[in-house]
């Protein structure tokens, strides 16, 4: 019998390695029948190079990413009349690229950022951004003189906090005023936002609040470049004024002028609720869709005003003109709201579509898509990481994959339409877009901000239109006739569509069932939903649908990942535990930022506004008997292990001596349980997530997550060696 088997698994070697090498030639074959198809997988490399350098536990080597990508060069040209070797190359070249670049910009972010908090102190600068809150002002202030800070431990900018009862500052106006300044918030729990690297980034060392109101001093007036974006920045606020000054309702002023000047601070809270519950809050970030119908009003208008002139019409390229003019008006429109990093990516696509029509091309692409995306990570690589860039590329490319799909099929039934059968078509290609652009993004919504709006389709329908048709043409006659004072009419006209989208969003996010909240999507399953979502995207051929299972598993991740047992806040000050029934219960009633974070991450429905549910017992047992409490701290069992969460350091000796884990905001003085949390883990660490199972307790934290980098060492390092922030020695 022993033979017998000993046969079949003989027999079975050679049949497993024929069906590895029949997989093999498919896989080859595919390929090979894909090869224009092939450059478009560079911008992928391109940002996995860039995934790879923020998911390392340690700064690398300066020299590493340039050092791949030179390296790579003379081995493309030894490999040059084979082809297989080129391609491989070329994919670790961009691998290379990306990853050097995020070096190079690590590089240059390179300044001093807070390690503790420092205040009050005096600060002086000059202000270089002013946004408006519904609570008050926010400042941007550089070139900064900080009291008790040397030069070289004092950060490039500050973001700080200005009550609404004081009256702000003129952009460019250097000022003197009292501040308390703190470091960027470190994430509130493993995985989450990470303000100190988007602080590292952006350039600015240091949060903080306004105390009185600041001093305008006799300075020089900015020079160079910082001249041209204090002039923006004052037209901004010019513009918000003027807005006011015409439409009366404050909720809808502050849309009409988000709309004209970018910024979107000053919209009421409840509002915004609304927009994101109603998948509209795209419209309130000036992006890829302003700038592109903008772009394409000027097109058009210009193509047809110079088609009016037969002389011009038949000695002119007057397309090609209206396309160059479309291509300033969305440079114009850019720096009039700030340049923000979306609106450059879409500057960047609005240029290659008009920059194609110039040169008689397609303008939709994969290519000019493909190309844009090398730009821009190259550009920003740390704005991969955030929702704006993978959302806005993901619908780019859902959109133009859907369009290579279906045009053809659409071309040929148009053909045998009338009129009515047209009309019917371009409203199911308006509906078709919104399915497709809402199903591409909806992952990474979900990954960013656990939330899902399932009426975005039907809210988009309406406020898209209106948008293009309505708002937008109105807004850029409203910036025609800004300079003579004359706007009055326009923006009052652009009010109105603002209303229809503003009552759009609120009756949407009324709706029954119109948002749900899940638990946070881990960064694997977001990595398989993109490489899933782009194999679907950039492959033609029946291979493509494999791309369906990586998307799957990727979606259904949420749903079993294991979510923390235990959390503790970096201070110690809050904690929160898990109960029978899977919802989180804090030990304080809190509004505060880590409390909403970790109701936002736990899928927790509404999770602001929950402050006074769910709280820990002040002494007794909780409702599912997991939690036992009294005026020293409590006892948390579940999976057979005990955790003790204190409240008081009088506690320890006792708890120590009985628990499997003893959490305490205080340092432990030899505490000799399995496991101790105390405050000096807690600073060294940062937030903490525990979790409980029969074979132990695992423990995650935010520097475990995020490990040594710039960000986490007060902004200063180099090549892997990290210094101190605050006084610069080693």
């Amino acid at each position: 019998m022993a033979e017998g088997l000993a046969a079949e698994e003989g027999d079975a070697g050679p049949v497993r390695r024929g069906i590895a090498a029949r997989l093999a030639a498919g896989a080859l074959e595919c390929l090979a029948a894909e090869r224009e198809r092939w450059a478009l997988w560079l911008p992928v490399g391109t940002g996995a190079g860039v995934a790879l350098y923020f998911g390392l536990p340690a700064e690398p080597p300066l020299w590493l990413g340039p050092g791949a990508a030179v390296g790579c060069l003379p081995l493309l040209w030894l490999a040059r009349r084979r082809l297989a070797p080129v391609v491989l190359l070329l994919g670790l070249l961009s691998v290379a690229l990306g990853f050097a670049a995020v070096q190079l910009h690590s590089v240059a972010a390179m300044a001093p950022m807070l390690t503790r908090e420092l205040g009050p102190v005096q600060v002086t600068g000059r202000v270089l951004a002013i946004e408006r809150q519904p609570t008050g002002t926010r400042l941007m202030i550089g070139e900064l003189a900080v009291e008790r800070l040397p030069p070289e431990a004092t950060p490039a900018r500050v973001r700080l906090h200005l009550p609404a009862k004081v009256t702000p500052p003129e952009a460019g106006t250097v000022v003197r005023l009292r501040a308390m300044l703190h470091p960027p918030a470190a994430p509130a729990e493993p995985g989450a936002f990470d303000l100190q690297r988007r602080a590292y980034f952006e350039g600015f060392g240091a949060v903080g609040f306004v105390m009185g109101a600041p001093v305008a001093q006799d300075a020089p007036p900015p020079g160079g470049w910082r001249r041209v974006t204090v002039a923006f920045e004052r037209a901004r606020a010019a513009i918000a004024e003027r807005v006011r000054a015409v439409v009366s309702d404050s909720a809808e002023a502050s849309v009409t002028a988000a709309l004209l000047n970018g910024d979107a601070a000053a919209i009421p809270g409840p509002m915004m609720d609304a927009f994101r519950d109603s998948g509209l809050a795209h419209l309130l970030s000036i992006s890829g869709l302003h700038v592109g119908i903008a772009a394409g009003i000027v097109f058009w208008v210009v193509r047809a005003l110079l088609a009016l002139v037969p002389w011009i019409a038949l000695r002119w390229p007057i397309k090609k003109i209206a396309a160059l003019a479309g291509i300033l008006s969305a440079i114009l429109y850019t720096l009039l709201v700030g340049a923000p990093l979306p609106t450059l990516r879409s500057v960047l696509m609005t240029g290659l579509v008009m920059g194609a029509v110039i040169a008689d091309r397609s303008p939709i692409s994969m290519r000019l898509v493909a190309f844009a995306g090398i730009v821009t990570v190259l550009y920003d690589p740390e704005g991969m990481l955030g929702p704006s860039f993978q959302m806005s590329f993901a619908a780019v490319v859902a959109l133009i994959a859907a369009f290579e799909r279906f045009t053809p099929w659409a071309v040929r039934r148009r053909r045998e339409m009338g009129w009515l059968g047209k009309g019917v078509m371009a409203l199911g290609g308006i509906v078709f877009s919104s399915v497709v652009a809402t199903v591409a993004t909806t992952p990474y919504g979900l990954y960013h901000f656990q939330q899902v709006a399932f009426y975005g389709v039907l809210s988009n329908m309406v406020a898209i239109p209106i948008t293009t048709v309505w708002i937008m043409p109105f807004s850029l006659l409203s910036y025609l006739l800004l300079p003579f004072g004359l706007e009055g009419p326009a923006v009052t006209a652009m009010s109105w569509g603002v209303r229809l989208v503003i009552e759009t969003a609120e009756r949407t996010a009324a709706l029954p069932g119109a948002t749900a909240f899940l638990p946070a999507m881990p960064d694997a399953a977001i990595a398989a939903v993109t490489l899933g979502g782009l194999w679907l995207a950039i492959w033609t051929g029946r291979w493509r649908w494999l791309g369906l299972v990586a998307l799957a598993g990727g979606l259904v991740a949420p749903a079993v990942a294991p979510r923390p047992d235990i959390l503790v806040s970096e201070d110690g000050k809050l904690m929160a535990v898990r109960g029978a029934e899977g919802i989180l219960s804090l030990s304080t009633a809190s509004d505060g930022r880590v409390a909403n974070t970790w109701r936002r991450r736990d899928g927790m429905e509404k999770p602001e506004g929950k402050a006074g549910q769910d709280v820990w017992p002040l002494a007794g047992v909780s409702l599912d008997g997991g939690l036992r409490c009294d005026a020293l701290g409590c006892l948390y069992r579940a999976q057979g292990k005990t955790v003790a969460l204190l409240r008081q350091p009088d506690a320890l000796p006792e708890d120590c001596a009985v628990a499997d884990a003893v959490v305490t905001a205080t340092p432990s003085r030899g505490c000799r349980a399995p496991l101790v949390i105390d405050r000096w883990r807690l600073r060294r660490e940062g937030a903490q997530a525990l979790y409980l199972s029969d074979q132990g307790i695992r423990v995650e934290s935010v520097r475990g997550r995020r490990g040594d980098r710039p960000w986490t060492m007060g902004g200063r390092t180099m090549g892997g060696t990290l210094t101190d922030g605050r006084t610069g020695a080693r």
